[in-house]
């Protein structure tokens, strides 16, 4: 057993047993720690739980509507840029290139490994589609995602947009799809259920022969990108979460031509209709009040 240091003088052989004298080997680095006080180590960050839906504060709240109105602008400047001929990865590039010079950050780029800083997905591709050497065709239509970080507090919308001359039945999706985002958000009362929206949304929808996404959702967001409560596009009224003001969520959905079926691709990230059907999705950033809904990202 080895000794204490406390116990050893200094032209004692050292207690790590080097034969050296204890003045020799360990004396300084022992004398140090003696003097030295330990180094403060940082407490552990309490962890959020996923589940619990955080209500904002005023000040919170004004954050997030400017890093909305931020994405919305990126959005209205897309308008003009977005076209036949250019690929997705332009599209990032100037979704960066603003982001960044707002003095803001793109929150996509390197979440949980996404490696761009938009999502771009085009004609079957219901969402998270990532960026690449695609080019623009004539008649595609594409949502375009943004979120951005400004000052700590995440804005997400989407759009669609259509490339040149767009076939009908597509235009008609679109429009079906942008109404249900206006359904939906009409649906949200103070004290309502989360349930009330998906219902409302899916009557919508398939009243007009189309299916809602299942698998993606609506969800919390402002201090987080993700954050409780998931905001589901179908359901029954009366069911879900309970809204109050304070909660701030995106409502988004996605709406198939054909079946509402979807896969996952390789890239673990790309989901797309089974059947290769057309889909589209508006997405707005929202905020409950006392008598009803802020739209952030308006």
């Amino acid at each position: 057993m080895k000794t204490e240091p406390s116990s050893v003088s200094r032209n004692d052989p050292c207690w790590c047993g080097s034969g050296k004298k204890y003045k020799k080997c360990h004396w300084g680095k022992d004398r140090l720690k003696a003097v030295m006080p330990a180094r403060p180590q940082p407490k552990p960050r309490p962890r959020q739980d996923p589940r619990k839906v955080r209500l904002k504060t005023p000040e919170q709240v004004e954050g997030i509507r400017q890093s909305c109105q931020l994405t919305k602008k990126i959005l209205d400047d897309l308008t003009p840029f977005v076209r036949e001929g250019i690929t997705t990865n332009a599209i990032d590039q100037f979704v960066h290139e603003m982001t960044l010079d707002h003095g803001a950050q793109p929150a996509p780029l390197g979440y949980r490994g996404f490696p761009k800083s938009v999502c771009t997905s085009l004609n079957h591709v219901i969402c998270h589609g990532i960026p690449d050497e695609t080019v623009l065709r004539e008649g595609d239509i594409i949502n375009i995602d943004v979120t951005c970080i400004l000052d700590g507090y995440f804005g997400d919308a989407s759009r669609m947009y259509q490339i040149g001359t767009v076939a009908e039945p597509a235009q008609r999706l679109i429009e079906v799809t942008r109404e249900c985002l206006e359904i939906g958000i009409r649906s949200v009362k103070p004290f309502g259920m989360t349930g009330d929206i998906g219902h409302a949304i899916q009557r919508h929808a398939e009243a007009h022969g189309y299916s809602v996404v299942r698998e993606f959702a609506g969800h919390g967001v402002g201090i987080e990108f993700h954050e409780a409560p998931q905001i589901l596009h179908y359901g029954e009224p009366g069911t879900g979460v309970l809204i109050q003001p304070g909660m701030v969520f995106t409502i988004e959905p996605m709406i198939n031509m054909g079946r509402a079926d979807s896969k996952i691709l390789k890239d673990k990230w790309t989901a797309v209709t089974v059947d290769g059907s057309l889909s589209a999705q508006w997405e707005h950033t929202l905020c409950v009040t006392e008598s009803g809904v802020d739209v952030l990202s308006a």
